[in-house]
C-alpha cells in the first residue's frame, strides 16, 4: 500500500510535456515525498510539532505556484504525502522503513513511464495533437451555426470563444510536446518530423476558420428567403467531420480518407450561387452580398484544401519524403525558471500566489484543530479535502469544491449500496479495480466522475482491511462537508483574489495583441515584405489573449455577484475583440493568397489609420481613469471600387468592417468599469 502512494505521488507530476521535464519532475517529487513523509512521521510523536509542520509545509508546497502547474503539482503530491501520513504513530525504524517504501514507489513509477517513453516515444504527442486537432473541428462546427436561420448570436459567439479557449490549451500542449523535444525539432526521425508539419498546417487551418469576411446579420437578411445559407452550414460540418475524423487517426495511428462527396457537394455549392447571380431573381441581391458569397465559398474550398493536405502528410510519412527545414521553434515556447529569487519576490501580499499560500496554511491547520479537538476516526480526510479543494483563485476554489461533493454524495450511495448486496471478496475485488480505473481515468477530465468512482474504492478498500462499516461512510461524507466549507469560507474572507482585480490588464493585453496583429497584416497591402516569424508570433499572441481574456470572464461570471464588474460590457468586449481578429485573419489569408494580384488602396489608408487610433484610444480608456475620450468619428471609403474580381471588391469594405469593430470596441470600454 505505501509503494502505491509514492508511485501515485510520482504519477501526479507525470502530465504531458517533453521527457526531460517530466523525468525530472517526478524524480524531483520522489525525492521530496519520501522527505516529507519522513518529517510527518517525526512530527506525529507531538501533536504541537505536528501542527507547525503542517502550517509550514502547506505553504512552502503552496508557494510552488511561482513555478509553474507542473511544479505546482509537485507541491500537491507532497501535501497528500503529508496528509496521509498524519496520525500515524509508528516507531522510529518503522518511519524510515514507511519513507523507504514512498521512495521505492516513486521510482517504480518513474521507471515504468521512461520505459513506455522509451518503447512509444511519439505516443503521447500523437494522442495530444489528435485532440488538438478534434478541438478545432468542434469549434469549426459552431462556426457553421451562424449560418442557421434564426441563430441567436450571443450565444454562439459564446460557445464560440468558449470552444476558442480549449483549442488554446490544447495548441499550448502540442507546442510543449513537439518544440521542446529535441529529436523532434532537431528533425531527427520521420514521425517527429510528421507531427510538426501536421501541427504547423493545422494552425493555418485554424487561421483559415477563424477567418470572418462578412456581417453574418446581413447575409441573413439577404439570403434567408432562398435557403442558401443551408448549404454552406452543411458543408462547413461535413468538413469538421472529416477534420474530427483525422483528429480520432491521429490518436489511434491510422491513415484517415476524406469522403469522396465532399468535391461535388462544392461544385452544387458553386452552382446554386452562380443561379443567384444570374437567376431571375439576382437584381434584389446587391454586388456586395454575392460577393461575399463567392468569397465564402473560396474559403471553404481552402479549408478543404488543407485538409487534402493534412491527409496527405499521412500518406507521405509513409514515403518518408517530409521536412521542417528552417522551422522557427523556439519563440513560440513558453520557458519556465525556476530560481530562488522568483520565489522571495513572490513572499508579499501583492502576490496572489502568497496569499494563496498563507490562506492553504491557515485553514489546514483550523481543519487539523477541529479533527484533533472531535478527535474523528480518520481526520485526514478533513486536510485531504482542503489540499484538492483550495486553489489560488476563489471561482476555482467554488468549482472544485462543488464537484467534490456531488462526486462523494454519490460515490458514497454507491458505496453503500454495493456493500450492502454484494459480500463476494472476488467480486468485490473486480469492482475495486474497475472504481480504481475510473477514478485515475478521469481525475484530469471530469473531477465530479473521478470523485465519484473514488468514494467507492475507498470504501471497499477499507472494508478489505476489515474497517468497511456505515461509519466510515458517513465520516467520509461529514469529512468533505466540514473541509469543503472551510475551504469555502476561507477563500471568500480571507485574502481572497477576484477576478476583477485582474481585468485591467486582461482587456489591454487583449488590444495590444489585436493591434499588434492588424499593423502585421496592414502592412502586406502597403507592400511590405511578408515576414513569417513576426506575422505567426503576432497569430499566436491574439489566440493566446482572447483565451485569456474568455477565461478571465467565466471565473469573474462564477463569483459573487458583489464582486462582478461590467459583465455584460466585458462579454461584448470580448465578441468585439474576437470580430476583429476573425476580420483581420481574413485580411492577412486573402493578401498571402493574392499578392501579387492587389491593386494600391491608397484612398482606404486613411480607414486603417483611424483604426488604430481607435484602438489605441480604448487602450488609454482603460489604462486611464480620467483619460477623456476626443470625438469619435466612423470615416468612409472616399471612392467607391470597382474591379472585375469581387474578392478585391470586398477588400475596401473589409477595412469598413474592421473600423467598425474598433469604434465600438472603443465605445464599450468607456462603459467598463474597473
Amino acid at each position: 500500500m505505501t509503494i502505491s502512494l509514492g508511485a501515485l505521488c510520482a504519477s501526479v507530476v507525470d502530465s504531458p510535456g517533453p521527457i526531460v521535464h517530466r523525468r525530472n519532475a517526478m524524480l524531483t517529487t520522489t525525492l521530496i515525498v519520501c522527505f516529507v513523509a519522513l518529517c510527518t512521521g517525526l512530527a506525529n510523536l507531538s501533536a504541537i510539532f505536528l501542527g507547525i509542520l503542517i502550517a509550514g509545509f502547506s505553504f512552502f508546497f503552496s508557494m510552488f505556484y511561482v513555478y509553474g502547474l507542473r511544479a505546482a503539482s509537485i507541491g500537491t503530491a507532497a501535501l497528500l504525502v503529508m496528509t496521509l501520513s498524519i496520525g500515524d504513530g509508528r516507531p522510529l525504524h518503522e518511519i524510515i522503513l514507511h519513507a523507504l517504501y514512498i521512495l521505492i514507489g516513486g521510482a517504480w513509477y518513474t521507471a515504468l513511464s521512461i520505459s513506455l517513453y522509451r518503447i512509444m516515444p511519439y505516443r503521447l504527442a500523437q494522442q495530444s495533437l489528435g485532440d488538438c486537432i478534434v478541438e478545432v473541428a468542434k469549434f469549426m462546427k459552431i462556426k457553421a451555426g451562424f449560418y442557421k436561420e434564426n441563430i441567436n448570436y450571443d450565444e454562439n459567439y459564446t460557445k464560440l470563444i468558449e470552444a476558442q479557449i480549449v483549442v488554446n490549451e490544447k495548441q499550448d500542449a502540442v507546442r510543449e510536446l513537439l518544440f521542446k523535444t529535441r529529436e523532434i525539432v532537431r528533425e531527427s526521425t520521420q514521425e517527429g518530423r510528421f507531427l510538426v508539419v501536421v501541427f504547423v498546417d493545422l494552425i493555418d487551418l485554424f487561421e483559415q476558420i477563424m477567418s470572418t469576411f462578412y456581417n453574418y446579420k446581413n447575409l441573413h437578411q439577404q439570403f434567408d428567403s432562398v435557403g442558401i445559407l443551408q448549404k454552406y452550414e452543411a458543408i462547413l460540418t461535413l468538413l469538421a467531420d472529416e477534420l474530427e475524423n483525422i483528429g480520432y487517426a491521429m490518436k489511434l495511428g491510422t491513415t484517415p480518407h476524406l469522403s469522396p462527396t465532399i468535391p461535388r457537394r462544392l461544385q452544387e455549392l458553386h452552382n446554386a450561387i452562380l443561379e443567384l447571380e444570374n437567376g431571375p431573381d439576382a437584381a434584389q441581391f446587391n454586388t456586395l452580398s454575392i460577393g461575399a458569397l463567392k468569397n465564402i465559398e473560396v474559403n471553404i474550398k481552402n479549408i478543404f484544401l488543407r485538409l487534402k493536405k493534412i491527409v496527405g502528410n499521412f500518406k507521405n510519412r509513409k514515403k518518408k519524403s517530409l521536412s521542417i527545414h528552417g522551422l522557427e521553434t523556439t519563440p513560440f515556447i513558453a520557458h519556465q525558471e525556476y530560481e530562488a529569487k522568483a520565489f522571495k519576490e513572490n513572499l508579499t501580499f501583492d502576490s496572489e500566489i502568497f496569499r494563496h499560500s498563507i490562506r492553504v496554511a491557515l485553514v489546514m491547520l483550523v481543519g487539523y484543530i477541529i479533527a484533533q479537538s472531535f478527535a474523528f476516526l480518520h481526520s485526514n480526510w478533513i486536510l485531504l479535502t482542503i489540499m484538492v479543494i483550495m486553489k489560488p483563485a476563489f471561482s476555482l476554489t467554488k468549482e472544485r469544491n462543488y464537484h467534490r461533493l456531488i462526486g462523494t454524495i454519490i460515490g458514497a450511495i454507491f458505496g453503500l449500496l454495493i456493500l450492502s448486496y454484494q459480500h463476494n471478496k472476488q467480486v468485490l475485488f473486480v469492482i475495486l479495480l474497475f472504481c480504481m480505473l475510473g477514478a485515475y481515468s478521469f481525475q484530469r477530465k471530469n473531477y465530479v466522475v473521478s470523485v465519484l468512482f473514488m468514494t467507492p474504492f475507498v470504501l471497499i478498500l477499507y472494508d478489505f482491511l476489515g474497517m468497511g462499516n456505515i461509519s466510515v461512510l458517513e465520516e467520509r461524507v461529514m469529512d468533505t462537508f466540514i473541509g469543503g466549507g472551510i475551504s469555502f469560507i476561507a477563500s471568500y474572507f480571507l485574502f481572497p483574489s477576484w477576478e476583477k482585480e485582474k481585468l485591467k490588464k486582461n482587456l489591454v493585453e487583449m488590444l495590444s495583441a489585436n493591434l499588434q496583429y492588424f499593423r502585421q497584416v496592414r502592412g502586406l497591402y502597403l507592400g511590405n515584405e511578408f515576414q513569417s516569424l513576426p506575422h505567426k508570433l503576432a497569430r499566436k499572441n491574439v489566440y493566446v489573449k482572447t483565451a485569456n481574456l474568455a477565461s478571465a470572464f467565466q471565473r469573474m461570471f462564477s463569483e459573487p455577484k458583489s464582486k462582478q464588474t461590467s459583465i455584460k460590457e466585458v462579454h461584448q468586449f470580448s465578441v468585439l475583440n474576437h470580430l476583429f481578429s476573425s476580420y483581420t485573419a481574413t485580411l492577412a489569408l486573402y493578401v498571402l493568397e493574392h499578392f501579387d494580384e492587389i491593386p494600391d488602396f491608397d484612398d482606404i489608408q486613411h480607414i486603417a489609420d483611424n483604426t488604430e487610433k481607435l484602438l489605441e484610444t480604448s487602450i488609454k480608456v482603460l489604462q486611464t481613469d480620467h483619460f477623456k475620450v476626443e470625438e469619435l468619428q466612423l470615416l468612409q471609403l472616399k471612392n467607391h471600387h470597382k474591379h472585375e474580381d469581387e474578392g478585391i471588391l470586398l477588400i475596401p469594405e473589409q477595412y469598413v468592417n474592421i473600423q467598425k469593430a474598433a469604434f465600438d470596441i472603443c465605445k464599450i470600454s468607456e462603459r467598463i468599469k474597473i
